[in-house]
Parts: structure tokens; sequence; C-alpha cells
């Protein structure tokens, strides 16, 4: 019998009390060293004020949110740092300067009642959109206020539904009733800090009284209630998600619950009485074989009396996606991927099934598309830019073959005359091509003397997509500096089955071929390792710590965002128990092994130099763990490496809580890394 392995004392568990006395006094000693030495670096402050005035342009576009004959609009600038809720009608949404009628000052609210509010969104009951949800963070964190708003006396509801902070999940029912999970004592939550159990809450009574529905397991991801209208039609879903990936979707009729019959791994959604199913898996049913990656649907009605009669509404291809999709009143749309740019496509029903229409898009572009009002309408909205041209907000119909109408734009935030973008592949270690923007000057001197900049995030079926960055202009590339995007397994840019070949013990297929993109601009003397800096966030910032324990040879600087670092610990850590299907469970032997090879906390080594990094976190994120960031830190500084660490003390997973704090957290990562690389301020 194998003896056990030692257990090793973590000597810096301490640093994650987040707000203990002993942890917050290093973080200010940290924090003073980093804005000592970035605060003084030429070009910090102009680019400091330049980011707030393009994050508070009052020139940027409104995005607009339809409830009934309305566009509503959370709008944030320079004097409403915590934003406005507001709203107008259509026709004068499309003036160039609307005139909005306020529904809710955050600011006024926030001082009113003396709270560091941030807006996590409205939910508004259908159809008349009077009373809404107001979801309000403290800070930015995940976790919520809940508070019911009437949108026609302006106010909020006095005795109306409320809760207390937490990360809750609350849907309408109907005027008087909400489906509610949140924290309702000892038990109610997952390991994962989101709600076990679903219960019926009736206008009036205390939560302490409302009706328990249905409840999950402790080890679920979270549980959740719903109310979806459906062109006028009511159906009242109960929602498991056992994992990250996972979901079982249940029809309520009153007391009784009717389990839809689906690969566990399927998306399910309802559009004008069709089922649709989004397959992460390849479905053998019915005799017939459905790829991973594809779009089907049949009637709801026909799949719950047990036939399996299915259309693909999309057919993945090797090198292709499906990005997205939505219901319009008669139509359907999706955005799809092929080789990382976006097209959109009109599915229009007829007698003999659906026709696929392409729209008008931008080559080399990533758009956003969603309904104008699904309940009443064939509109729909397209965001659409690419690296060098700003959004462009279109609106156009399903049923008109005429182009969408231009609605506005945004203003160039940088100087992009000159630029280049070109996509190239580079060969991964198992032999895969793995794609990559370059964002560079045309006729680029391939001599290794630019200082560039490569991102990557490569996690949760997420796509790096060629959009608009008006911060990595105005900071990296309007400087000289080559910015490079990588499109590495794990992401979604390829479908299921591109994320799928980098979970749990194939994870450093991912890092290898991030690896491998930076190994090829070297190579291509696009730059030279000294003057390649990196930078991520999240599972990005895991990236960057595995690139610096990995190839610490290979990068002259990193910028390691709100990240992941312990993948010891990373379960028993707030969210982190919700993405053990992405990375592995720490207490299976096996994938503990397997997460030990790349964990970066666990691989820091006395004797090697690693690149100067910037470490930058947010105290107020309660998805990732400050923690992570903080040990990492005090292990380098203990092994006597030079770097800088700044923890903002609000802003949640996003790292800042309003524009001014973007703006700041964003000049510290830009001026970080042209300081490193030499590239020298404008």
């Amino acid at each position: 019998m194998s003896k056990p392995e030692p257990k090793v004392e973590d000597p810096y568990l301490w640093l994650e009390e987040v707000l203990g006395d002993k942890p917050l006094s290093w973080v200010a000693e940290r924090n003073a060293t980093s804005k000592a030495e970035l605060e003084a670096a030429p070009g910090f402050g102009a680019l400091r004020d330049r980011l707030r005035r393009i994050y508070d342009s009052k020139e940027k576009i409104p995005t607009p949110q339809v409830r009934g004959k309305y566009v509503y609009n959370f709008w944030r600038d320079d004097t409403n740092p915590r934003g406005l809720y507001r709203r107008a009608t259509l026709a004068e949404y499309k003036k160039p300067a609307p005139k909005w009628e306020l529904v809710l000052d955050l600011d006024a609210l926030a001082k009113a009642e003396k709270e560091n509010w941030v807006w996590h969104g409205a939910d508004c009951l259908y159809p008349k959109y009077e009373r809404c949800l107001l979801h309000l963070s403290r800070g930015g964190a995940d976790a919520s206020v809940l508070r019911e708003f009437d949108t026609v006396k302006k106010q909020m509801v006095e005795g109306g539904f409320t809760l207390p902070e937490a990360k809750s999940s609350v849907h309408w029912k109907d005027i008087d009733t909400v489906y509610v999970g949140t924290d309702f004592g000892p038990g109610s939550l997952t390991d994962s800090g989101y709600p076990r159990i679903v219960k019926e809450w009736k206008r009036g009574t205390k939560l302490e009284a409302a009706k328990t529905l249905f409840e999950g397991q402790k080890t679920d991801m979270v549980v959740s209630g719903e109310r979806q209208f459906d062109h006028g039609k009511e159906i009242d879903w109960i929602s498991r998600s056992p994992s990250f990936f996972t979901e079982e979707l249940h029809v309520r009729n009153g007391d009784k619950y009717e389990k839809i019959d689906k690969p566990e791994d399927a998306e399910a959604s309802v559009w004008d009485g069709q089922l649709l199913l989004r397959l992460r898996s390849a479905w053998t049913i019915a005799g017939k074989t459905w790829p991973a990656g594809a779009l089907l649907s049949t009637p709801l009605a026909d799949y719950r009396a047990g036939k399996r009669e299915m259309i693909m509404l999309f057919e993945p291809k090797p090198n292709t996606s499906l990005e997205s999709y939505m219901g319009l009143k008669t139509a359907f749309m999706t955005v799809e991927l092929e080789d990382v740019k976006s097209s959109v496509f009109v599915h229009t029903r007829t007698k003999n099934g659906f026709v696929r229409t392409k729209v008008d898009t931008s080559p080399m572009s990533s758009v956003w598309a969603w309904a104008y009002d699904e309940h009443t309408s064939d509109d729909y909205w397209l965001m659409e830019s690419n690296f060098t041209a700003p959004e462009t907000l279109a609106l156009g119909s399903a049923t008109k073959k005429t182009r969408a109408e231009v609605v506005k734009k945004n203003p160039a935030f940088f100087e992009a005359a000159g630029l280049e973008v070109v996509q190239r592949f580079a060969t991964s270690k198992d032999g895969t091509k793995v794609p990559y923007f370059q964002i560079a000057k045309k006729n680029l001197p391939l001599d290794g003397s630019a200082p560039t900049l490569l991102e990557g995030y490569g996690g949760f079926e997420a796509s790096m997509t060629p959009s608009y960055h008006a911060a990595t202009g105005a900071g990296w590339l309007e400087r000289g500096g080559v910015y490079v995007v990588a499109n590495i397994r794990g992401g979604g840019e390829y479908g299921p089955a591109w994320h799928q070949a980098a979970l749990k013990e194939n994870r450093q297929r991912a890092y290898d071929d991030f690896i491998a993109i930076a190994e090829d601009l070297v190579a291509r003397k696009v730059t030279t390792t000294a003057k390649l800096g990196i930078m991520g966030g999240s599972n990005g910032g895991l990236l960057m710590g595995v690139m610096m324990t990995q190839r610490p040879d290979l990068f002259g600087a990193i910028v390691c965002r709100v990240p992941l670092l312990d993948m010891m610990r990373y379960h028993k850590l707030l969210a982190g128990a919700s993405w053990m299907e992405e990375y592995g469970d720490p207490d299976k032997p096996e994938e503990r092994a397997a997460l030990a090879k790349f964990s970066p906390y666990q691989n820091l080594k006395s004797g090697t130099r690693y690149p100067r990094t910037l470490f930058t976190t947010s105290t107020r994120d309660d998805r990732v763990h400050p923690g992570h960031a903080r040990k990492m830190v005090a292990r380098l500084l203990e092994l006597g490496q030079d770097l800088l660490y700044y923890e903002n003390t609000e802003g949640g997973h996003g790292g800042a809580a309003n524009n001014e704090q973007r703006a700041y957290m964003d000049a510290l990562a830009f001026t970080f890394l042209g300081k490193q690389l030499g590239l020298p301020a404008k």
C-alpha cells in the first residue's frame, strides 16, 4: 500500500482572508510600491486621462434594449459615474442627440443610501414592463442586492420584493409572484456558492414562507426557476445545472415536473413552440447521428410526445462554429464563425422548412446580434466592429430584403491609419494549426525590433474575435507596438471540439498553443523574447501564470489580471467548485496529478529568473478569489523576484467598478508593458 503524499503547508494561507487587517496591510504596501513606480512613468497620467475620456465619451453608442414602446439604455459618463437608467422612443433614439427620459439615477440613489451601487441589470416583467427587479452590487461584486422598481412611478416599490446581498437567481412568474433562489441559510447554497433551492415567493409574504419547489445537490453548480413568455404562451421551467456545461430542464405544471429528455450537455431553449438544442457532443437518436456543435430544432409538443424528428439550423464544418443565435417574431438568426471571423444568417420559416439567407456584414469582423423585440417584431440589432474600425449599430429586418440601416456609429478612439490586420496560423506541439491575428503597421520591418503584446484566454468555450479595443489602440498600437490575439484551444473558435481538446488532463494543449504562437512571432522576427509581452485575465490570468512558470525565457513582461493561480485549492475558493468540469478535481488523485503539472503557484522554483510581471486583482472579486494573486506575489517576493502588484479595493471580477477605475487599471497595464518592452510613451 503506497503512502499518502505528505501534506505541504501553505505559508501564505493567511492572504486568503480577504478583509483581514494583516492581508489588507500587505496589499496597501504592495499597492504603494506599484503606484509610486508606474504613476511616475512618462506618459502615465496622459494615458490614464485619455482612457477616461474614451470610456466617458458622450459620443459612444448607447446600447439599446427594447421593452414595449421604449428603447432603454444604461449609461455611464464623467458626470454620471455610477450611471443612468433611461429610455426614449425609437424615433427619438435614432436622432443624433436623443432626448432621454430619466428612469433612475444610480448616482443619486447611491448618495441617498450611502452605498457604492454598481448596476447589474434590470429584469422587467413582460408584457407591460412596468415592474423591474433591479440587481445592485456593492462595489462590483457578483453578489447583488435585489430591489423591486416601478418604471411608471420611477421609484422603488414600497413593500416590494427585496433581497439582501447574495448570488441570487430571481425571475418573475407574474406581478405578484417570483421564482427565487438565494441564500436561505445553512445548506441552501451549492459548493460553488450559488442557489441550490428554488422557491415560489408571493408578494406580501415573508421569504421564509415561500414554497419550496425544487432542490438540487450540494455538488451542483446552480438551480433556478423561470417563467418564459414565448409568443404569448407561458412556460415555467426549473433548471438544474450539475456542472458548468451540463443542465437538466424540467417543465413545471402545478406540482408536477416533467424532465426534458435531452443530452445533459446540450444547451436547450424554446422559441415559438420550437425546442432548440445546441449540441456539445455528437448525439445518436432515432437512427441518426447529429454532430457536436450542431443547432437542432423540433416542435416542443412533438418532442414531449416522444417524437425525435429534427432539422439542423446550423451544421458545423471543420473551420466553423456557432457563436450565438436568437429568435425573432417569425424568423431566426445565427451568428457564425468561419476561421474566427463573423457571418450572420437569417433563417426564414417556409412550408418546406427554413430558408437560410446571409446578412451583409464586413469581412474580418466581429458581430453581435440581438432581437429588437422577439414578441412583436422581425427586426434585429447588429453591432459590428473589427480591430481597426469602431462599432457600428444597425437596425435590420428579417422580412425585408433591404440592407440593415445604420443607426449609430462610435467615433474612432485611436489613429488606425496605416495599420494592417493579418491572420496567421502557428503549428502547436501536437501538429495542430492554431490561428492568431496580428495588428501592426503596414510593411512592419521583420528585424525583431517591435515591442509586441500577445493576449490569450483559451477556456470555457469563449472565443476571442476581431473586435475594436479602444484602450489597446490608444495605449499600444498608436505608440508603434504590435498587438496579437491568440485563438488557442480551450476557446470556442472552432466549436465544442476546440474547447474539449484542452479540458482537464489535456489542459497543456492550450498552453502549448500559446507558446507556439509566441515562438512563431520570434521566429518570424516580428519581435524578440525581450520585447514580447503577454497579458490575460481570469482564466487568461492562469494562462499568464503558466507561461511564467513553464517558459520564463520566452517573454519580456507579463500582465496577469484577476487570475487563478493556485490550482490545488481553487475549488475551495468562492465560485471555484463550478469550474471543475473545465480544470479537474484536485481531490481526485489522477486529476490532481494533472493539475499539479501546471498549477503556477506550486511550480515556482528558486534559482529561476521570471519575467517581470504586474499582477492586478480586486478585493471585491467574489468569483476568482484575490488570494490567488496575493499568494503568488508573496511567494515570488520570497524568491527574490522583482515584480509589481496592484489590488483595486472595488471592481469585482471585472477589476473596476466605474470608468475612472477602469482607465486607471488599463493605464497601469500599458504603462508597465511599455516600460518593460521599450515602447516609448506618446
